[in-house]
């Protein structure tokens, strides 16, 4: 585990400096994204994985003023970018691996998750573990601001099936981890899944 999470902390370390300028036009892809979440005003979210914070203003303009946002990552040159953006005032940043989150069982409403999907060491297990923090009937989103396509297409391959974001393979891992998949979509201006928690 420790070497998952120092392959994970050394990529996005060397990259957290300049991750915004990289992408900056996803604010609408997040906003839009959140909103299809269904967050209600005084709910409690955890955008896992939260990176540079993106998703975090949409999150507390979703859950208003007396809503909980958290934002875990696990690597803490993220989170700084996070703050010097000026998103920390969104919600609290917490240094953190979802695969072991110190929060109690049934704890937030919701979790978003933008991107973490790939960067999963044990996903059946780690999906769990956002089952575990969330409440019966709370929702999970995987979202990524453009579709599996568009994201192979970026990084020079071809689409496979073997993706872990292919539907084939997410809707089964998901629903082992304690999920239920409300909606799959794959286009080439975003990837979004929407799932609520069954048990």
């Amino acid at each position: 585990m420790a070497d998952d999470q120092t392959h994970v902390q050394d990529f996005f370390s060397v990259r957290a400096a300049d991750w915004d300028s990289r992408f900056p036009d996803d604010g609408p892809a997040y906003a839009a994204a959140v909103g299809e979440l269904g967050l209600r005003p005084g709910g409690t979210v955890l955008d896992a994985g939260c990176g540079t914070g993106r998703a975090l203003p949409a999150l507390r303009a979703a859950v208003g003023p007396a809503g909980t946002v958290l934002g875990a990552d696990l690597t803490p040159a993220m989170l700084d970018a996070a703050t010097r953006a000026g998103r920390g005032g969104s919600g609290a940043l917490l240094v953190a691996d979802v695969a072991r989150l110190p929060l109690r069982a049934g704890a937030l409403d919701a979790v978003f998750a933008a991107g973490l999907v790939s960067h999963l060491a044990h996903p059946e297990r780690d999906f769990r573990e956002l089952a575990r923090t969330v409440r019966t009937g709370g929702r999970l989103a995987l979202f990524h601001p453009i579709g599996r396509a568009a994201l192979a297409a970026r990084h020079g391959r071809g689409l496979s099936e073997d993706d872990l974001r292919a539907e084939p393979r997410l809707v089964p891992l998901l629903t082992r981890a304690g999920w239920r998949v409300d909606s799959y979509t794959d286009e080439d201006d975003r990837f979004l899944v929407l799932a609520v928690r069954r048990r």
